[in-house]
Order: structure tokens, then sequence, then C-alpha cells
């Protein structure tokens, strides 16, 4: 068929329109420095649009309006890595990276490393064939990953076409720059809406949101940081080093690394390992730590590989990051069994990713066994980099306006009086009916580990007692739509999900419940260990505190907490409404193997393709048990990204540490 007489005409602005679009959204989107307004912008994208639909044949994947469009997925395909995506080996002080590189040294003397940092991010695998994006996917296990090339495409300083065509397979880590993150940040508590719990959380979720619209508005970037096959160079040429050939990458348009550096010995590598430490909070983006690897490829092949990690690269993991700041007030909080927490109030300091300006302070004891006064300077960290806690005082630095603080004499939320029981940190609430432990209670009976109550939040759980709606968990059960929708924040098409949601939660089951319920010292392990045992809520509520000692790791006190509350009238009769609710009230876990028959497993950090929830009832299906701690009983330890001292206790005691990977091989021998 021969062309319209304009095709070659209309080609050529096609793709004058894609180069000129690409140029203005890297600007905008990557450099904050945009040269034309919105409103030229789209008429641009508007004028690409209209001749792509009027001319199919000049539409093309690689082209910017398919950066963001098409419509939500139902689900994630599954993609089968071509090339292995495998994890790094952590090593968590200079004494153990000095062991690395004497093993390194024992086969090649004259190593050489790329140092560089450790982006905080998600993982992916990019597929170009003939130059052109086809394929963008998660880690996964290393093995499958989940493909989302709709996702990738949105990121802006990811190229959808290489300047040759290359067929070629890289990998990098999606991240959420910090500046992005404090401003969706500032949005959502402007809405009233859940604060994103730091950038590799809000990069991870943001990745793998099924409506590619939503990922688009998150502003995601991209680091490339290894070539996984193909040929960087027409001529099948492949370069010797690591350097060389991210330097290469850069040549091809991908974003890659500019803070990394070759060593030669353990004093420069430590040097660089210092730097990046300093330099943290002027990046514009999360490292959690550095990565260490050989940079000369020939070497990294006579190293070989282990099997999960490389043996010829490691991550050094830097110490929770700590911060200065003053202390300027403290606040108590009232929980669901009536402990009252005090909250320190600070002045707002970077750390680990994000601007903290709260932080716990567990109980009266940490407070005066620290000696912290409100008003002083104070180290603050995150544990785990999660939760902010305040470390230390800093007394050297006072000047006299300092107050030692005083727990209230009487509950905040209702005025009663508290009372500390001897032997416990805890100072209590008297008062049963205080409305602070009821709405704490109600929200942690709705929550995720619990009853999985989706859309029933502090703000709801509040409204609803403000309205006389609730007195307890059970009266959830009673709500109907047209009782709620007329609440703030609250509509007809909100109320039904509520009620929808709540009525799904029935079927729940009774390890979830007896986590729900809030008996003291029952956490969501023991409580499966307690549906496990006597199977109904009748026989739970039977139960001796000799039978109860008899379950795994059930001591006295724990028992005898769950004998307490089963003793409480008030607490069988909201038992017995909930069974007349129609809740499921016995156990929905019955294992259906005994490959791990006698076997402790405890789970520690983020895993890459399971949640907890998830991981744990795979070893429960075949008959092991999950341990909220590690002890000398414990015979597998299941660490991912972010691990702590349980990873830290595990090693200690010579407890055999596995990662994802090898538990799923374990459970497909």
């Amino acid at each position: 068929m021969m062309e319209h007489p304009d095709m070659n005409t209309l080609r050529a602005r096609v793709e004058e329109l894609r180069r000129t679009l690409e140029h203005h959204a890297k600007l905008y989107y990557v450099y904050d420095t945009p040269e034309i307004s919105d409103y030229e912008y789209d008429k641009l994208y508007y004028e690409l649009i209209h001749l792509e639909k009027q001319y199919p044949e000049l539409d093309s994947p690689a082209s910017p309006t398919h950066r963001v469009g098409g419509k939500a997925l139902d689900k994630f395909d599954k993609v089968t890595h071509t090339a292995r995506m495998d994890s790094l080996s952590d090593v968590f002080s200079y004494e153990e990276l000095n062991e690395f590189l004497i093993r390194v040294r024992e086969i090649i003397p004259e190593a050489r490393y790329s140092v560089e940092p450790k982006i905080d991010g998600l993982s992916v695998s990019l597929r170009y064939v003939d130059g052109v994006l086809v394929q963008g996917a998660t880690r996964g296990d290393g093995v499958v990953g989940e493909d989302v090339t709709v996702n990738v495409k949105t990121i802006f300083d990811l190229p959808l076409t290489l300047p040759e065509p290359l067929t070629l397979t890289v990998r990098g880590e999606v991240y959420m720059p910090r500046a992005v993150f404090e401003r969706i940040n500032a949005k959502r508590e402007a809405a009233g809406t859940a604060l994103l719990a730091n950038p590799r959380n809000a990069a991870a979720g943001s990745l793998r949101q099924l409506d590619p619209q939503v990922t688009a508005s998150r502003a995601l970037s991209v680091f490339i940081f290894n070539f996984q096959e193909g040929y960087l160079y027409a001529d099948g040429h492949s370069p010797a080093s690591h350097t060389e050939t991210l330097d290469r990458l850069a040549e091809l348009g991908f974003p890659t690394l500019a803070e990394r550096t070759v060593c030669s010995t353990y004093e420069e590598i430590v040097a660089h390992i210092e730097h990046l430490g300093r330099m943290r909070d002027e990046l514009a983006y999360d490292i959690d730590g550095v990565v260490i690897k050989l940079d000369a490829l020939s070497d990294r092949a006579r190293m070989g590989e282990g099997t999960n990690t490389p043996k010829w690269a490691v991550a050094y993991k830097f110490p929770p990051e700590q911060k200065i700041t003053r202390l300027t007030d403290v606040t108590v909080a009232v929980g669901r069994t009536g402990v009252l927490t005090p909250t320190a109030v600070l002045e707002p300091v970077r750390l680990a990713g994000t601007t903290v300006s709260r932080a716990t302070l567990h109980n009266l004891d940490f407070i005066r066994e620290r000696d912290i006064h409100i008003g002083d300077f104070v180290t603050v960290q995150k544990a785990g980099d999660i939760i902010p806690e305040v470390v230390c005082a800093h007394p050297e630095k006072r000047d006299g306006r300092e107050v030692p603080f005083a727990m209230p004499a009487v509950c905040p939320s209702c005025g009663e009086p508290v009372f500390r029981e001897e032997g416990e940190a805890a100072v209590r609430c008297t008062n049963s009916a205080c409305p602070a432990q009821l709405a704490r209670g109600i929200e942690h009976f709705a929550s995720k580990d619990a009853m999985d109550i989706d859309g029933l939040g502090p703000q709801i759980v509040e409204a609803l007692i403000r309205e006389g709606l609730i007195h307890d968990a059970a009266d959830l059960y009673t709500l109907t739509a047209d009782k709620v929708e007329n609440m703030d924040r609250m509509g007809e098409k909100s109320a039904q999900n509520l009620i929808a949601a709540i009525d799904k939660s029935r079927s729940a089951g009774l390890e979830r419940l007896l986590f729900a319920l809030g008996i003291r010292n029952i956490g969501a392990v023991a409580a499966t260990a307690l549906a496990a045992r006597f199977g109904t809520l009748e026989a739970c509520m039977k139960a001796t505190v000799e039978e109860l000692c008899d379950i795994p790791d059930f001591g006295a006190i724990t028992a005898q907490c769950v004998v307490n509350y089963f003793s409480h009238e008030s607490n069988v009769r909201l038992c017995q409404r909930l069974t007349d609710a129609g809740l499921l009230t016995s156990t929905t876990a019955a294992p259906t193997g005994d490959r791990f028959a006698g076997k402790t497993f405890v789970l520690t950090g983020t895993l890459p393709t399971l949640t907890r929830d998830e991981a744990s009832a795979m070893i429960k299906a075949q008959g092991g048990k999950v341990s909220g701690s590690v002890s000398g009983k414990t015979d597998y330890v299941v660490a991912g990204d972010a691990a702590g001292s349980k990873l830290t206790k595990a090693r200690s005691l010579g407890v055999t540490v596995i990662d994802e990977d090898e538990l799923r091989r374990m459970l497909s021998e």
C-alpha cells in the first residue's frame, strides 16, 4: 500500500513532538526546572495523541503518550527472569567487611572494588528489544517476579527508547525522591488521610498499584546499577569492568549513580563508606548502606556465585541513624488496655528518610532511668529504621529551664484516677468505660492482623462512638449503611463499603478473633497457638491455667491473663454477643502437611514477595510453628530486608538464618 502523500511530514512531526515532550517531561519531573508552562506542554501532548489516534500506523509503544495510559489492571502477571536477580549478603560492621575482603584477596590479591550507595527502594528488571522498553518486572523471589511494565513506563527518568537498537536487560532500583515523599505526605495530612510510612514503602506500594494513573501521580525515579544480559554495543563488544558498564549505560540514557568510586584497599573503602554516611542527608534519595563489589567482571567470574548470593559482593548496612534535637513537650495517650503511654514532642529533625517530630518514650521507668526532662536535648533514632524513639538525654546541655516529667494522676481521657501495679512499668486508667480505651480497643479489633475491617480507621471509630452507635466491638455487627452514611467523612457508597467489610470479617476465624479481643499478653502468634490447642472459642473460655501452660511458649503469666479475661462477666457477654452475631468462633488453621513438624520459625524484616501473614500460613500449613522471639529453641530465622535485632540474636545463638528463596525451596522439597 502506498503511503499518504503527507505521511513523511506527519511522521516527522510525530517524532519531533515525542522528542520535545520527553525533553520537557524530564525537565519537569526529574530536574524540577520547567521551561514551558503546563498549558503549552498539554497542547503538544494532545496534538500527539490526536495524530496517533488519527494515524494508528504512527503510534508506538515508546511514545510518551504511553507513559501514563491504559485502564487499571485486574492483577499482575508473573514473569520468569531470564537472568536471576539475586540479593546480596549483608555485613553490619567493618570487621565483617574486612572478613569479606580477606576472602577475596585469597583468590584475587590485586582486586579492585566498585563502592556505591545502596538505594533504599525496590529492585526491578528492565528489558529492551531493538532499543524499545518492552518489559519491566519486580524482583520477586529472584526467579519469578511480577510484570509492572505499564507502571515503570510512568517513571520519567527511565528511557522508553535507546539511541541505538540494542537488545538488553538491565537491573535498577526504583525509589521515591525525598522531596516527592514529603510533598505527597503534606497533601495527605491536609486531606486527613493516612501518611505514607517512609520513601521505600511508598515506592514499593506505588510501583505495585493496579492503576498506572496512581503510580504516575507518585513521581517515582530509578537508578540503573547493573547490566543483566544482552549487548551493550552493536558490534558485540563486552565491557571489562562494572565501571565501564555503568559508563556505557549512562551514554545510552540510563540514570546511574554519580556517588560511586573504585577502591583498592580496606582503608579506601571505609573512607568512602564514611563519606557517604556523612552526606546521607544531602542526597535527594534515601540510602540504607553501601554496596562493595568487584569491579573487574573477570574477577567476579573467578569468585563465583553462592546458593542465593554472589561471592563477589556484599552490602554494608548502616547502623540506625541518630540525631540530636530538643524535646519540647511530653504528651500522654491512653491505649486499648488502659495503659498511659508518654510520647516525646520534638523539634522536627530529618531521620532515616523522614522528618520526625514525635518519638516514643515507652514508660515512666524509661524516662526516669535516662533522666529525661522536658526541654532537654535528646538523641533520637528509628528502631529498625521505622519507629522513632528517644535514646538518651544530654544533661550537659541544660540551661536551667528544663523540668522533670510527671505522669498525670488522672486519666487524660476520662479524668478517672490512674494506678500502677507493683512490679509493672505501666500506669493504667482504672475506668473500664474510658472512651480512649474503647476507641483504641475497637481500632485494634478492626486492625489488619485482627479482624481486618477495611475502612474502619481511628476517625470513623471515634465518630461511631461520638454518635452513640457503638459501645463495644459487638455493636459493629448491628450497624447498617443507613445508620452511618450521614456521619462526617461518610457517604452512601463509603457506608456500604464499611458494612460489607464488617460482614466479611465474620468469617475471619478463631485465630484472628482471639487476637482481636485484646487479651493481655496475647499477640497474633499466641492467639494462633491458643486456637490450634482448643479449636473453639467456647473451649478457650473454659481452659484452665494448667491446660494453657501446656501450650509451647505459654508461661504462667500468659495463661493467667487468658483465664482472667474470660472470668469477667462483661467479657463473657461480649463473646456471646459476637457468637450470636454470626462470627466464626472455630479455628481455620489445619495443617495440610508435616514437612515442618516440630520446627520453630521466626520471621524478621521485609520479605521480597510474601507478607509475614502469608509466610506464617505457609509454615503452619506444613505443621511448623511461628514464634515472635528468637531463642535456643528456634530452628530457623527467615530474614528479609531491614532485619534487626532478631537477626543479630539468631547469629549470636548459632540459629540457622534463611531467606525467602530458601524457605520456598524447603517448602517445595
